[in-house]
């Protein structure tokens, strides 16, 4: 099959240059990576590729035919050759007797379960990647390279109702059709027999599932991936529906601004609705093919019939939530109540579901309320327990969109049977690959905003959150320091997987926003923010404050008075009862801390502005915390001292301490050592004689919010070393 590099539907990827540099293994890693680095190939943890490849055995030293195949879990965009299984070819081939001594063999019987476990015995040196249920699959089709993808043009294809005659018209007897079957051993034996009797073929459609493909050579076999996508692809687009795709549209699209206005509104709300069994994080997606859908007079029909690649319904369930909401009206209390009456309806659906197609050893019921919300004139809503696990939701909702939309243009889509579904979601292999997933952190499913997070103590307080596997919203008076703070987090954590959502919610773990605390207006801007990012607020902590002294700003006494206040006490106020509309909407525990200073328990010269708004800052903690009571807890942070890091301290007023104090200094000395200087001095006056740090107000920042205080509320918690003067009185 002669490949065309001049491709419309797909990217042609492969550099002759760099491949010829690689070894075998690192071929195959390059092959997967350039096919998963395509959404139009295959989606994010979905496909399989594999060689078989001579290797020199470390008992014998002979050369043995060894299958590397990508292993569980692992994507192919992101994959590296620590992340493909090895197992030798013979005792591979040898799995079989045993297979077939069972006394029953064959599609869903217990031995296709056992035989994975088998996969260990095989394992070529000591290799701990474990091998994908999809192994048999590339392990008995005689060729040396593999590609088994999930393309939405051949799925749509595989997903139609006359799907084999289709495989017929568009790639002839090149491509062979095999009707639906759960990954397994037998599948391998049929694909094994298939190519037996089809010595020409050079793949196969999958019903409802995908294709797979082989050639001997690695090139090729890339080659001829991007063929039979381009194929389909181009057999598609010549049956376009144009105006009348999915029937025609509905509803329309709602302006930019109605539709942030609504989500603002609603996300909140159906987090809460979703949360049951566990907070979840959302990412929204408006972009033009998903208000395709969503608005057409099909979406409703085609969304009940649930999706059919096996990939997709693991994370997006059987189907979606689709709420018949009039854009139109614009009522959003309406809404409001269709979403809490869809929600109970759905998941009273779903324990039917399971209770009708449970078997005697099923895993116990999952989560009920939907992953997946559509609504005409808004878009797509997906769920997931953090950000990254949403992104795949929605990106793997959009390539069903695309499925229908390819099986609706050829022919009529056509869903996989219920209880084929429950088969592949409830499977224990599947289970078993969920027992393995590391034990979530502790801010895991939280949204945590940080107000001040450019530097300093709230730099630090981003950075601790975030280790705990928080979503982070780093927020400042100054966007540029708060991005370079998103900035870090990203770089240490990474995106994420999954490619999917529209403007700020197609984020990772960390985010920026640029907020001024003493105007409403800001806040409510910056909130909005994260309310689209990631469909709401868990725990607020604000860093953010202002030390203004005589002489220091040029300021006069009532202006320093007016901004201390403002910033100081009048910030946290307008954070917590802008944040509490979201909180009330959720439904959940929420935490807020907000920063203080010892300066409120002890009278000083010179600091008097500071020092008062602090004290009123300490009551404000109080009075937030009986407003806010019994959703948030509401408790502060009280430093003392904190020189080195905090942007309080710069040189002028480092200098001015120093002299103050009358401690030896020169004034054309670095700032590391002028700060030094006048750290170690305030560490003598403490009890503990240690010098304080942002990373110690960050730690028990991270304490007020972590549950570990939940019973305490109102309070303020010094960090401060010991300053026998602010002692409670």
């Amino acid at each position: 099959m002669a490949i065309t590099k001049t491709l419309q539907h797909v990217n042609y990827a492969w550099d002759d240059t760099k491949a010829e540099k690689l070894s075998p293994l690192n071929q195959l890693v390059y092959r997967s990576n350039i096919l998963g680095d395509d959404q139009r190939i295959t989606n994010t943890g979905g496909g399989n590729t594999s060689a078989k490849l001579m290797e020199i055995d470390p008992l014998t030293g002979e050369s043995v035919e060894v299958l590397w195949v990508k292993g569980s879990g692992g994507d192919l965009r992101t994959s590296k050759s620590d992340n493909f299984a090895s197992l030798y070819m013979d005792k591979l081939q040898a799995i079989r007797g045993a297979y077939y001594a069972s006394a029953e063999h064959g599609p869903k019987t217990q031995i296709e379960d056992d035989v994975v476990a088998m996969y260990n015995h095989a394992t070529f040196n000591l290799n701990s990647r474990a091998p994908s249920i999809d192994t048999p699959l590339h392990a008995f089709i005689p060729y040396k390279h593999v590609d088994h993808m999930h393309p939405n043009a051949v799925i749509a294809v595989a997903a139609s109702k006359h799907s084999e005659k289709l495989t017929q018209q568009i790639w002839g007897g090149e491509i062979g059709w095999l009707p639906w079957q759960r990954p397994g051993f037998d599948l391998g034996m049929q694909l094994e027999k298939f190519c037996a009797e089809n010595p020409n073929a050079k793949g196969a459609i999958l019903g409802g599932h995908g294709v797979i493909n082989w050639s001997d050579d690695n090139k090729s076999c890339y080659d001829l991936s991007l063929d039979i996508i381009e194929k389909a692809a181009n057999f598609i687009a010549q049956h376009d529906k144009g105006d009348m795709t999915f029937g025609g549209q509905k509803y329309a699209p709602l302006p930019e601004v109605n539709r942030s206005n609504v989500l603002r509104q609603i996300l909140p709300v159906l987090r809460g609705l979703v949360s049951v069994s566990g907070k979840q994080i959302a990412t929204c997606q408006w972009d033009e093919n998903v208000q395709q859908f969503v608005n057409s007079e099909d979406a409703q029909r085609l969304s009940e019939l649930g999706t059919s690649c096996p990939d997709h319904f693991l994370r997006t369930k059987i189907k979606p939530m689709y709420v018949a909401w009039d854009p139109a009206s614009g009522d959003i209390d309406s809404l409001k109540i269709m979403l809490k009456d869809g929600v109970a309806a759905y998941s009273a659906d779903y324990e039917t579901y399971y209770a009708t197609c449970k078997h005697h050893n099923s895993p116990k019921l999952r989560p009920s309320a939907p992953s997946v919300v559509l609504i005409p004139g808004i878009g797509m809503i997906a769920f997931g327990k953090n950000k990254s696990e949403s992104r795949v939701t929605a990106e793997f909702y959009n390539c069903a969109i695309e499925v229908m939309k390819g099986a609706e243009a050829i022919d009529e889509y056509v869903a996989l049977p219920q209880q084929e579904a429950f088969d592949i979601e409830y499977w224990l292999l599947e289970e078993a690959k969920l027992q393995r997933m590391p034990k979530e952190k502790s801010l895991a499913r939280d949204v945590v905003v940080v107000i001040g997070a450019g530097d300093g103590i709230g730099k630090a307080t981003a950075l601790r959150v975030a280790q705990e596997g928080a979503h982070v919203v780093c927020a400042d008076l100054r966007l540029e320091a708060a991005q370079r703070t998103a900035d870090q987090l990203t770089s240490i954590y990474g995106m994420g997987i999954g490619v999917a959502g529209s403007g700020i919610s197609g984020c990772g773990p960390a985010i920026a926003c640029a907020v001024d605390i003493t105007k409403r207006e800001s806040v409510a801007a910056m909130l909005n923010q994260v309310v689209l990012g990631y469909g709401g607020i868990d725990k607020i902590i604000v860093t953010a404050g202002v030390f203004l002294a005589p002489g220091q700003s040029g300021m006069d006494n009532d202006t320093m008075f007016d901004v201390s206040f403002a910033v100081n006490v009048k910030g946290g106020y307008i954070i917590g009862t802008e944040a509490q509309s979201i909180w009330n909407a959720q439904g959940f525990r929420g935490a807020m801390v907000l920063t203080t200073s010892v300066n409120a328990a002890v009278a000083k010269k010179g600091s008097l502005a500071y020092d008062t708004s602090k004290a009123a800052a300490n009551h404000m903690v109080r009075e937030l915390a009986v407003e806010l009571a019994p959703l948030v807890n509401v408790n502060g942070l009280a430093p003392a001292t904190v020189v080195k890091g905090s942007t309080m301290f710069p040189r002028d007023r480092v200098i001015a301490s120093l002299s103050k104090y009358n401690i030896a200094h020169d004034s054309s000395e670095h700032d590391d050592s002028l700060l030094t200087k006048l750290s170690e001095f305030y560490a003598q006056r403490t009890l503990t004689k240690l010098p304080i740090t942002p990373e110690d107000q960050a730690e028990a920042a991270y304490l007020l919010i972590s549950g570990q205080l939940s019973k305490t509320t109102g309070q303020i918690i010094s960090v401060d070393g010991g300053l026998h003067e602010a002692f409670l009185r």
